[in-house]
């Protein structure tokens, strides 16, 4: 004899919904567009639109991949790697493997950020100097962490400058200014048109040699200020600052770090690009980089490269992350 519930499942398609039985007692029961159950072990199913769209792959015990067919990553290829005892899992697809540099580098971004925003809310900092900030892709990563403290952004460049404005008009707390800051106060050129890599510097002999886009290049008149200049209004209204220093200008950084003169000690801590080889003609190479901050009191919480070379994995660039280790809240 045929059950009531049964029965209901059969009454719902004359009422335009659709249904997919998951097993005794069990179905769902939608509105438009048919539904596929796939298995995918003992105890789970998938559920997707029936329009042969997903693939689904193992990824280790109790966890599976659903991808779109059309991507590039075939059903089968994810590999699960465990991440020491910290409880996470890295997935990896046969290209990402494949290709261990890009790998490696993507990792490193991405442990930067997690780091910069572990010292951010360790230090208590709340105000972030982001010098060089581009169109705002640091600000906005900062964001997404979770900093909710002010950040004060300086773009000497028109086009990026635009952008950056515009991308922070919806934060009351991301103010930006169409400065570059230095040594001292004056007016300068910049290379531009060398996208993410406008530079007061010109292109040392390896930098053409590594970059086309160094062929060619337009300059732009800019506004310089010292930082010890600009940092009372930036911090104004913030009752007991701790301010963090992001310093990404093309080898530019120790002429900023210059500039804040004595104030560098308000810093709690720094994050600078720092070259093991020179893409500009008069940066610093690290050693000197890193000696000056550690003479101002910082010292290295992470290093994380930027980019390598293909043909030697020879590191070009890192972020390097500094704090001033006396400045942690003492904890019991």
């Amino acid at each position: 004899m045929q059950t009531f519930y049964r029965r209901l499942l059969e009454l719902m398609p004359r009422l335009g919904l659709r249904v997919t039985d998951l097993g005794p007692g069990t179905a769902v029961v939608s509105r438009r567009g048919g539904r596929v159950r796939t298995s995918l072990g003992p105890g789970a199913d998938l559920l997707t639109r029936d329009d042969g769209r997903y693939a689904v792959s193992a990824a280790g015990k109790d966890a599976w991949v659903v991808v779109r067919d059309g991507t590039r990553a075939p059903a089968g290829a994810w590999n699960s790697v465990r991440l020491g005892d910290s409880g996470a899992r890295l997935l990896l697809d046969d290209r990402a493997e494949a290709d261990e540099r890009k790998l490696q580098l993507a990792a490193a971004e991405y442990l930067c950020a997690q780091h910069v925003a572990a010292m951010l809310g360790l230090y208590g900092v709340n105000c972030v100097f982001d010098v060089g900030a581009n169109t705002g892709q640091y600000a906005k990563r900062l964001r997404r962490l979770g900093y909710t403290g002010r950040i004060v952004s300086f773009e000497p460049t028109a086009d990026a400058y635009a952008r950056l404005s515009k991308a922070a008009e919806h934060d009351q707390d991301w103010h930006v200014h169409h400065l570059g800051l230095g040594r001292e106060d004056t007016v300068s050129t910049i290379h531009t048109g060398w996208n993410t890599m406008n530079s007061l510097l010109p292109p040392s002999d390896y930098g053409r040699d590594r970059y086309q886009r160094f062929a060619e290049t337009s300059t732009e008149e800019i506004e310089i200020r010292r930082l010890d200049g600009v940092m009372e209004k930036a911090l104004d209204g913030i009752a007991e600052p701790r301010p963090f220093l992001k310093m990404d200008t093309q080898g530019y950084d120790l002429e900023v770090f210059a500039g804040a003169g004595e104030r560098a000690g308000d810093f709690l801590g720094l994050q600078s690009e720092v070259a093991m080889l020179r893409l500009y003609e008069g940066s610093p190479r690290m050693s000197e980089a890193v000696a000056t901050y550690e003479e101002s009191g910082f010292e290295i919480t992470g290093m994380y490269p930027v980019t390598r070379q293909a043909a030697t994995g020879r590191v070009v660039e890192f972020d390097c992350v500094m704090t001033r280790a006396k400045a942690a809240p003492q904890t019991g």
